[in-house]
């Protein structure tokens, strides 16, 4: 892939088109080498650095990469930061997933019903990576989880969390059977029964999940307890708690 080709995945259509992300910067690069041992496919992607980097590079990164070394201006333009950090890289999306119709049955799922804000996402993969053994649907009209602002917010999690997207929430239940959700009259979230669910439903961070389509899932609702003074908890730290909760 040339730089000019490598400047255009900043946007979403290119980047379906190329079937590449942008990644920049020392510590996801070292964490797409890192995921790399498992999913060799990431070997596939293709580095740039500046003359600066070159020695970093050499040391650090595994020779199944493929290294360019490129001048400042041409790194400027690939750099989708103010100040560019001297190291992108072209990474392939995943090869195609057979998830939708065979979710392994010891794997559970994370759905986000139209989450639009980029940090947000970037935080729940984080969460997904950290404890393991989710998946993450979501929903038609979702931020593209490859953005650049969901990709640096992963933390390098995008690559070690399987991502499903356009999954329509009817699907749900044929995949998973029993699935779960918030909601403030729900049970309470320490209840042993969070347990039995494999699939967890979130909403929108400002209109959460139409109340048809959860009544059509037949969602186990549950509640975070709070003290009331608010109204709503942020997305993330809500999918936060559910995890730590049913893994704890």
């Amino acid at each position: 892939m040339k730089a000019a080709d490598v400047k255009k995945l900043q946007q979403k259509k290119y980047r379906n088109e190329f079937r590449h992300f942008l990644v920049e910067g020392e510590h996801l690069i070292l964490e797409l080498q890192k995921a790399a041992a498992t999913r060799p496919y990431l070997l596939q992607s293709q580095l740039f650095v500046s003359e600066e980097y070159s020695d970093w590079a050499a040391r650090q990164l595994s020779a199944g990469f493929r290294i360019t070394v490129a001048g400042q201006k041409a790194m400027a333009q690939m750099s989708d930061t103010r100040s560019p950090q001297g190291i992108v890289a072209a990474v392939p999306f995943a090869p195609a997933d057979t998830g939708a119709t065979a979710t392994p049955a010891t794997e559970r799922a994370v759905y986000l019903h139209e989450v639009q804000d980029p940090g947000n996402l970037g935080t729940i993969l984080r969460t997904l990576a950290w404890f393991g053994g989710f998946r993450c649907l979501l929903s038609p009209g979702s931020v593209d989880p490859f953005n650049p602002k969901v990709v640096r917010s992963s933390m390098g999690a995008i690559f070690h969390t399987q991502i499903e997207q356009d999954v329509d929430i009817s699907t749900l239940p044929r995949r998973f059977g029993s699935i779960a959700c918030l909601d403030m009259q729900g049970t309470p979230l320490r209840d042993a029964s969070l347990s039995q669910h494999r699939c967890f439903v979130f909403g929108n961070e400002a209109r959460g999940v139409p109340h048809d389509q959860l009544a059509a899932l037949q969602a186990q609702a549950y509640t975070i307890p709070g003290s009331g003074a608010i109204e709503s908890l942020n997305l993330a730290s809500a999918v936060n708690m559910c995890l730590y909760e049913l893994l704890r």
